[in-house]
This record gives structure tokens, sequence and C-alpha cells, in this order.
């Protein structure tokens, strides 16, 4: 599945494949969907910013990208399909569960048949033009556990079947974690994973299977890249705008006053050797665990070119990492 290499920032995936221990999150480029009003996505995008933003990540190493069938109402597998079509150097991870209308962008269920799975993987296969997807990921993050084992005999079947060839859950439940990671095929967890949220009963399922440690929200939904202050808003179609239960780090959007103190506390610490706020976060991740790998999200170039500067600095060094659990112990 997963081996431990003697360089901290790359990683040997559950094929062989050894690559710098970042990828790219490509929600945001998805660009707007909804639930009724309720705005999903990150707000207005380019195709072609984003586009030339993937293709820097990639001149810069880069060989990750993590995107998902509903993210923009499959436009965000439309665009890395564009962008990186069947190139077999290249990682692409894709997820399945939540129904959307491409037309209307609207969120229309969450569905875990096994019609529903199949007819999934080969819309992602057909949008993301590869001829195998490298990584599906099972999307309902609460799916009860029990009722999962039919979802993933269906992914045992499909990767029999040639057409992917591993497969994982996203979930912030180490029940769910665990449940299956003794199926062949069964190589990572994607799961919230930050400064914030140091997960470490997740990180100890993750470690003791031997499995890959996906780290979404490694940045806390852009909080701690340093770039909001309190009176800053994002736009109306952001998902950051709404008051989901989940949204925990900004509120009507701007951000939650519990994390902007949160983050003061330790930004300094995060800037050691040079690092911007955002290279911080990625590198503490890096020391939290070998096992880890983060996507932050993107829509420039500029933001690739950041987050991929921090492979240059590497993990923290472990005096900082216990000077931030420290100030953050005191909150």
């Amino acid at each position: 599945m997963l081996t431990k290499t003697d360089n901290a920032t790359t990683i040997t995936l559950w094929n062989g494949r050894e690559i710098p221990r970042l990828g790219m999150g490509c929600w945001a480029i998805g660009g707007p969907f909804f639930a009724g009003d309720v705005p999903l996505g990150w707000g207005e995008v380019d195709d072609d910013e984003s586009i030339e933003a993937i293709h820097r990540a990639v001149d810069l190493g880069i060989r990750f990208f993590d995107t998902a069938s509903n993210y923009g109402a499959g436009h965000s597998e439309e665009v890395v399909g564009r962008a990186i079509g069947n190139r077999d150097d290249i990682v692409i991870a894709t997820k399945f569960g939540f129904a959307t209308d491409e037309k209307t962008k609207q969120a229309t269920g969450a569905f875990a048949d096994p019609a529903f799975i199949r007819q999934s993987a080969e819309t992602s296969l057909r949008r993301l033009k590869r001829e195998r997807l490298d990584l599906l990921q099972f999307h309902l993050n609460d799916f009860p556990l029990e009722a999962s084992d039919e979802v993933f005999d269906v992914l045992e079947a499909l990767k029999a079947e040639g057409k992917i060839d591993a497969f994982g859950w996203s979930t912030d439940f180490p029940d769910r974690a665990a449940r299956h990671a003794g199926c062949k095929g069964f190589v990572s967890i994607q799961h919230t994973m930050n400064v914030f949220e140091p997960v470490p009963a997740m990180v100890d399922v993750v470690e003791k299977n031997g499995l890959l440690s996906i780290n979404r929200g490694p940045l806390a939904m852009g909080l701690l890249s340093g770039k909001f202050t309190p009176e800053k808003t994002v736009g109306a179609k952001d998902v950051r705008a709404t008051s989901l239960d989940w949204m925990v780090y900004f509120k009507d959007g701007r951000i939650a006053p519990e994390f902007a103190a949160r983050l003061e506390a330790v930004r300094d610490l995060l800037t050691t050797g040079g690092r911007t706020p955002t290279q911080g976060a990625l590198a503490w991740l890096w020391a939290r665990s070998p096992r880890t790998l983060p996507i932050p999200g993107f829509r420039t170039v500029a933001q690739v070119e950041e987050n991929a500067g921090a492979l240059e600095k590497g993990p923290l060094p472990r005096d900082v990492m216990a000077r931030i659990d420290a100030a953050l112990a005191g909150r």
C-alpha cells in the first residue's frame, strides 16, 4: 500500500510509484453548484486559468490530483480531463456518492447502490479521459458501517474488471476507515486534517493499516493561508458563505472568531524557516505522520506555486511542532 521513504517530501503509493508528497485538490476549480439556493462550490472560475494552474503544478513536479464526480456538477472532472487526459505519469483520484445535474448545477441526492456506483465510475472515466481510474473513493462520510460492505464489494469487482486500480473512503470516522482496511485494493482514507484538527485516532488507524492519509482541508478552507482578515468576506456563491453544520472555520462568509484567535497563536511558528503560513501548514502535516499527503485547493498559478514551494522546505522541525501544540493547548 504505502511505503515510507527516506525523503520526507516524497511518498511511495500502492502501485510502487514514488511521487512528491503533495497533491492538488480540485473542488474549487469545478465552479458553482448548489443544493437549492445553498452554494456548494467556491465561486466562479476561469477554466483557462484552472488549466494553466494544473499545467504549472505538473511542471513543478506535482503528480497527484484529487477531484470528485459532484464538484461543479462534474465540471471539475472535465477540466482535469482536459488538462491531463490519460497521462500515465499522473495519478488522478476521484469520488462517487453524490449525484448532481450537469445542466442545472443542482445536487440531486446521495446514492451507493451497485448500479449507481458503476454508472458513476463510467461517467468519471469519460470526463477524465482515462482508460482506468487510479483511485476511486467512496464520498459518503457517515454512511452506515454494515451497509458499506456491499459498496466495497462493488469496488473490488471494478478493480478485478480493470476499471479502477485502487479504492478508498473519504470519511472522518476511524471505525469506517478501519472497516475495509484488509480488503485487497483498499489503499487510502481521505479525511480532514490540519493544524487545528490533528485527528490522532484517524492517524492511528492509517498507520496501523499502512494506508495513505489524503488530507482534505489542510489549510482549513483557506484560513491557514493567513490571507483572511476578520473583515474580509467571501463571495455569495462560495460554500464558505453558508451556515452548513460542518462549516466551522468560517461563519456567514467570515473567519470564525475562535479560529482567527487560534491562527494568531501559531502564525509566527508556521512561518519558521522563511515559510509562508500556507507552507507552514503543509509542513506541519508532513511532520505529523510519514503517511500524510495533503491536497490543498487552488485556482491560480500563484496558489500552486506557493503550495509546491513548501516541498523545498520540508516538514517542520520537532521543536516547532511541540511549540505549536503548546500554543494551541493554551487556547
